[in-house]
């Protein structure tokens, strides 16, 4: 017999965290949130740019076990800026088991079709997140980098068998240090900055320089941002939002692969976000924040040796004259010098021609496709 029934109470809270836990402790290649976060996360209670909004959680069990979790909620902000009513699903787990994945999956369509939308969508990041997108569908061999999926294989066929179809990919791209590629760009880049007049500077960590550099972030955003609805996933993120995840980001940050853009005028023209793939450390403290959990993280930090490279903005005027090319020879450079193996660029939409052609340009190829669904309701 298959229950499914809200999350409410405390208890419900710790089943739906911890069901992976149990789902995923015989796969190497699955990394464990830490708990006390990650709790903090779904009820939208880490930062204003992770509000959930109107949402709901589901835990199914089979024949009185746990056997499966949703998250089905209408990011509102994205929806009002589309003039849609889409809903997303999240944060989805499930055993190997027809019937229960179709069970979580109707219930999210009722949901959503109950709160007006025509169109569930998922898994998606929750609002103002860029995580947990898409189910896995290739390279299950590798664990994720920080912030990536790792799931089950057989996520893509429940999703399918319970009448959802591709909505779109979003893909990962292995840009690891070669030495002959950084050779090769040491002889072009200078040529390109001096040509087209523009410089590199770090990202300043500083907490005076941290302000006006999130400022520049943010006027590179307003106008590297499509104006036209296209892109119906994303939206300009709010000055607010982008403090927010620049002051989330210092801490983990180095600003050796950080670096924005500036033309001979001083206004900034691009920016990128790289961040060292914690995952190799939180795979290691398997959920927990103890004393002895914190010495091993502090411990196996310095043996990091590879990152992810989340965004990458170039404003319109400066794409095709080499200014993304230079921001990976830096990364690149530096990642050589500092022991660094891989470097990863992920997530990418598959309509984001201007991204896509870029990082292909720079020699980087697609190593994970995360894939995204659609059901009309």
């Amino acid at each position: 017999m298959i229950e499914i029934y809200e999350v409410k109470t405390k208890k419900d809270i710790d089943d739906f965290t911890m069901l992976p836990f149990d789902l995923y402790k015989a796969k190497d290649n699955w990394v464990p949130p830490l708990i006390s976060d990650y709790k903090k996360y779904i009820k939208g209670k880490t930062s204003s740019v992770n509000e959930v909004g109107e949402s709901i959680m589901y835990l199914a069990k089979k024949d009185g076990k746990l056997a499966g979790r949703i998250l089905v909620g209408l990011n509102e902000e994205l929806n009002e800026y589309h003039g849609v009513r889409d809903s997303y699903f999240s944060q989805y787990e499930c055993i190997d088991d027809p019937e229960v994945s179709k069970v979580l999956f109707d219930q999210a369509s009722k949901w959503a079709k109950e709160h007006g939308s025509n169109l569930l969508k998922g898994p998606m990041s929750l609002p103002g997140g860029d995580d947990n997108r898409g189910f896995l569908l290739d390279n299950f061999d590798e664990p994720p980098m920080i912030q990536n999926v790792y799931n089950f294989k057989y996520y893509n066929d429940q999703v399918l068998d319970a009448g959802f179809s591709k909505y779109h990919d979003c893909y990962a791209f292995d840009g690891s240090p070669d030495k002959k590629v950084v050779d090769r760009y040491a002889k072009i880049i200078p040529y390109a900055m001096k040509k087209y007049k523009f410089r590199l500077d770090k990202f300043r960590l500083d907490k005076d320089g941290i302000k006006k550099d999130a400022l520049d972030v943010s006027e590179v955003i307003k106008k590297g941002m499509p104006n036209n609805k296209d892109w119906v996933d994303l939206m300009p993120p709010s000055r607010e939002e982008i403090d927010n995840i620049v002051a989330a980001a210092a801490p983990l940050a180095d600003a050796d692969f950080i670096y924005i853009a500036r033309n001979e005028k001083d206004e900034p023209i691009a920016f990128n976000i790289a961040v060292p793939d914690y995952n190799q450390v939180l795979k290691k403290m398997n959920g927990k924040k103890n004393p002895f959990a914190i010495l091993k993280f502090l411990y196996n930090k310095r043996k990091i040796n590879q990152m992810r490279v989340f965004v990458l903005f170039v404003v319109p005027e400066y794409r095709n004259k080499g200014v993304t090319q230079a921001i990976y020879f830096k990364i690149m450079d530096n990642a050589i010098k500092k022991g660094y193996k891989k470097i990863e660029g992920s997530t990418i939409w598959d309509y984001n021609m201007p991204m896509l052609n870029d990082i292909l340009k720079a020699g980087a190829k697609i190593s994970k496709t995360y894939r995204v669904y659609q059901k009309e309701i």
